[in-house]
């Protein structure tokens, strides 16, 4: 099977539900990242949310940690959420978890992202894109490499990884094997070989969402719910079925 080759590049694909799960793994996903509210950026995922996917997933799961939207200068009250969110995460079976905090000025809050990573155990743990509006962003990745994060989820700091490339080549050549740099945001499967190459990296993230409208909300379309108006979005089987084939010609 193409997942048994070593030199097969990584797939992430961002997810909101247990559905979306099934279609990852069916498509050849490699790992997923489990969110609520995704047209927010993410948030922490409900319980209940988290135990279907794992029922109907056998897929490494990192969960996102993050209790608001918003920037990532947190309150007394949302860290001690953020913690809680932790013990419960990694109590019902997750790999590891996506986290970021940063302090006002945007530096990264050392304290508290070195007590993350210490209640995560030996759990994978993720710096998300928090780290793309970080102001000395090779200064950053230095601390998180010294307090311990395995991965950093980048767009190299602009608004799609494409944009960011030298960024992120110089985060991987930085990083020289200590932290794992991850590319990710907008990209589309035919510029996965483009970035995979101009990097370095041999893993990317990808959301691959496709709008979905349940119908419900016909009857009275001057209400919206969300930034989706009616519908809401699903994982595009696709959108993923193109990227993977794209990363398996690039092995």
């Amino acid at each position: 099977m193409v997942r048994d080759k070593p030199d097969r590049l990584l797939l992430e694909v961002c997810i909101g539900s247990a559905e979306d799960a099934v279609c990852a793994e069916q498509g050849g996903a490699d790992r997923v990242e489990l969110n609520a509210a995704l047209p927010l950026g993410g948030l922490t995922p409900s319980l209940g949310t988290l135990i279907e996917t794992k029922r109907v997933c056998s897929l490494p799961l990192i969960a996102m940690l993050r209790p608001r939207e918003g920037g990532f200068c947190y309150s007394d009250g949302d860290f001690r959420t953020m913690q809680r969110d932790l013990d419960l995460l990694l109590e019902h079976g997750v790999e590891g978890v996506a986290f970021g905090v940063l302090a006002a000025d945007g530096e990264i809050d050392r304290a508290r992202s070195e007590q993350v990573v210490r209640q995560a155990g030996d759990r994978q743990v993720v710096f998300h894109r928090a780290f793309d509006v970080v102001p000395q962003p090779l200064s950053a990745l230095h601390q998180l490499v010294e307090i311990g994060v395995r991965r950093v989820l980048t767009s190299g700091q602009a608004v799609r990884a494409m944009d960011g490339i030298e960024l992120i080549r110089q985060l991987h050549e930085t990083a020289a094997g200590r932290i794992e740099i991850l590319p990710g945001c907008g990209i589309r499967a035919d510029q996965a070989a483009t970035l995979l190459a101009a990097t370095g990296c041999r893993q990317l993230h990808a959301s691959l969402r496709e709008p979905l409208d349940d119908g419900s909300c016909r009857h009275n379309l001057a209400i919206g719910f969300s930034s989706l108006a009616q519908g809401h979005g699903r994982t595009s089987a696709a959108a993923l079925a193109a990227m993977r084939y794209a990363m398996d010609q690039r092995s």
